[in-house]
């Protein structure tokens, strides 16, 4: 048996996640993992916008150095997390069975529940200008537009501190993903899933991956049973569009993939900053060649005017940044 070093930012969720797949490992090989609890940028910088501050590899790039310095075996990362591209010498492996890839609506303890109406409506039950927080610019640009009197406000940290503020009063209800939640043992505190046709997911969202060095292969040989080849197929997929457009955390993108028996579809979405205008593109094909796929759908993106509203949304990010 072996010992393998597994990198891991420290989070609740992410040493669920870490923890889950020390499992996985251990029971596919019976090799043991060691955690190696990691403090990222994005674990320091709590109080701005991800969209301010490098968006994307602002929580794995600490990860993936000592990944490359060899300080770890692997990493475990939140898929919706990693830059579209991958830094040289690292590679994906596997990944673990996705889980619910929506966005959820999460109302403070206690509250009353939701009715159930279709998600373009539920605006409706929030009251007036109601305090919306999340993270994300793209739930704020396509949740703009299906709730045009919410005032959607910057909140920041892991699960625990987001629900933690809800309680106390900063906000009237708040947006998380839903496979966070369920991981952590939360589903109670979904008041309600945002359908896939208003809010498209980011990409990878829902999705574990697992990374090591591509000139790893005895680590390698180990991962490659737990792949779950639909999830990887559909995550690929994913991350070429946003590769091709060339989009991160400081830009409204949204994509998710799903195999649909030897099929694999695809929807994608980019908007402004304030949800005015938002481009939806769909596709399908054999699940053979995801990644063809995924650029096929951003190329219809980019005919449609995507790359404007990309260039409006990083200068947009780009000036908030350096305004002191």
């Amino acid at each position: 048996m072996t010992s393998l070093r597994l990198g891991t930012r420290g989070s609740p969720l992410a040493l669920w996640q870490a923890e889950r797949v020390a499992a996985e490992i251990h029971a596919g090989s019976g090799d043991s993992c060691e955690l190696v609890v990691i403090k990222t940028t994005g674990d320091r910088l709590t109080d701005v916008s991800l969209s301010t501050v490098g968006g994307k590899n602002v929580f794995v790039k600490e990860i993936e150095r000592a990944l490359q310095q060899g300080d770890i075996d692997l990493a475990v990362h939140s898929a919706k997390d990693m830059p579209a591209e991958l830094p040289d010498g690292l590679a994906i492996p596997a990944v673990l069975p996705r889980e619910d890839a929506r966005d959820a609506v999460v109302l403070p303890a206690g509250a009353a529940p939701l009715p159930e109406l279709p998600t373009c409506e539920l605006g409706n039950a929030f009251g007036q200008m109601p305090r919306i927080g999340s993270g994300s610019v793209r739930r704020v640009a396509q949740l703009s537009r299906a709730w045009p009197t919410a005032r959607f406000r910057l909140i920041r940290g892991n699960v625990d501190t987001r629900l933690r503020k809800l309680d106390t009063g900063d906000y009237d209800l708040i947006i998380l993903a839903a496979a966070g939640l369920k991981r952590l043992g939360y589903h109670d505190r979904i008041s309600a899933a945002i359908d896939l046709d208003t809010c498209v997911p980011a990409p990878g969202q829902g999705i574990i991956a697992i990374e090591t060095r591509a000139d790893d292969p005895e680590t390698i040989g180990r991962l490659e049973p737990l792949n779950d080849a639909p999830t990887a197929g559909a995550l690929m997929a994913e991350r070429a569009v946003v590769a091709r457009l060339g989009g991160g955390c400081q830009v409204p993108i949204g994509a998710f993939a799903e195999r649909l028996g030897d099929r694999l579809t695809l929807r994608a979405v980019v908007a402004s900053l304030d949800g005015s205008r938002v481009l939806r593109r769909e596709g399908a094909e054999a699940a053979t060649d995801p990644r063809a796929l995924g650029v096929a759908v951003a190329e219809s993106l980019l005919e449609d005017g995507a790359g404007l509203l990309l260039e409006q949304a990083k200068t947009a990010t780009t000036t908030e940044r350096s305004t002191p």
